[in-house]
């Protein structure tokens, strides 16, 4: 049986193969892709996908959710949801998500990831939070030659996910691995100050934080405060989406009225085309049948994301690039338009 199809607009059905508990508040889904769509689903450490939630009242919501599974372990895909309080998608999942049923997906996004596994890296995580930052400590230690920190803080012990993987993982690579646990319940809420004492020797490194705003916050501050560099510091921003990606029509293929030229690298192909004036990149993309990277739609989560090599744009929305992206020329095709009669645009 054909577990996983690809249908218009980059949209795939994967089969939910395994539903783990990994705490009480918290599953893991492995979901599988038919063979000859592995390329579609093919991911990098620390990206994300879209789920399709079934909902009574408008049909369906959409949710992002990180992989925890790392692409060099030749595993099902896998996503850890936990559930929020009042939130529909991670109470949907965590009560109605068995084994055998169908759920759509967007292609795995994301640009949380490094840019090399040789890398030594400082991981800071709170709660569900570890689910990209594991993605990524699993791959630099079985595909990269890199060390790895983490401080992963959490409300108490038995709401550590991934206790036993962890202290497996530290178990089999203790020379490279050193994860710092902290427990509110003991110590309290994680301040500022108390994440730059606890990653003041490694702050030199290439740092990654996962977790609620609040915390992400404390974390960032306290690097830059122990002067770490900006541009080495990644944050994981998802925002609660108000629109559905999977709602959204087809945007129709037109050259229509003036245009300038979009020339694309996407996938290690080059791709010219008209880019008319008034159309967003990621709608001209779409339209032109090349499977671009989006999820949100709305400027809010970055997975859309590539680079501006040549040429000028701007963006209607942003909410996810800082100043630093901006500089280094990236910027969100789903809200992008052009300003110049060129643009050259890459994805690499």
């Amino acid at each position: 049986m054909n577990t996983t199809e690809s249908r218009p607009g980059g949209i795939l059905t994967l089969r939910v193969a395994h539903v783990i508990r990994e705490t009480r508040d918290a599953v893991s889904l492995e979901l599988a892709p038919a063979s000859e769509q592995a390329k579609a689903v093919e991911y990098r450490p620390g990206q994300f996908l879209t789920l399709r939630i079934p909902s009574d009242l408008t049909g369906s919501v959409s949710r992002c959710y990180s992989l925890s599974s790392a692409p060099h372990e030749n595993v099902p895909l896998k996503v850890t949801v936990k559930r929020t309080p009042g939130g529909y998608g991670s109470n949907w999942l965590c009560d109605n998500a068995i084994a055998g049923m169908a759920i759509d997906a967007l292609p795995p996004a994301g640009v949380f990831t490094p840019a090399s596994l040789d890398d030594d890296v400082l991981l800071v995580a709170a709660g569900s939070g570890i689910t990209p930052v594991l993605s990524i400590l699993k791959s630099v230690l079985s595909a990269g030659s890199g060390h790895c920190t983490l401080i992963y803080a959490n409300r108490d012990e038995q709401s550590v996910i991934f206790a036993a993987e962890l202290a497996d993982l530290s178990a089999r690579h203790p020379d490279r691995l050193l994860v710092v646990h902290w427990l509110e319940t003991v110590q309290g809420l994680p301040t500022r100050a108390h994440l730059a004492a606890l990653a003041r020797p490694w702050c030199d490194r290439e740092a990654f934080i996962c977790g609620p705003g609040p915390f992400m916050d404390a974390a960032s501050d306290a690097l830059i405060g122990l002067g770490a560099d900006r541009k080495r510091v990644h944050v994981e921003k998802f925002v609660s989406l108000s629109g559905n990606p999977f709602e959204t029509a087809a945007p129709e293929r037109t050259d229509s009225g003036e245009s300038a030229a979009v020339e694309v690298e996407l996938d290690g192909q080059t791709y010219e085309f008209p880019w008319p004036r008034q159309r967003v990149l990621l709608d001209v993309l779409l339209a032109n049948g090349l499977a671009a990277p989006y999820s949100c739609r709305e400027g809010a989560c970055s997975a859309c994301t590539c680079r501006i090599v040549s040429g000028q744009v701007e963006m209607r929305h942003n909410e996810v690039l800082d100043d630093a992206d901006l500089a280094e020329g990236y910027v969100l095709a789903c809200q992008a338009v052009p300003v110049t009669d060129t643009v050259q645009v890459t994805y690499s």
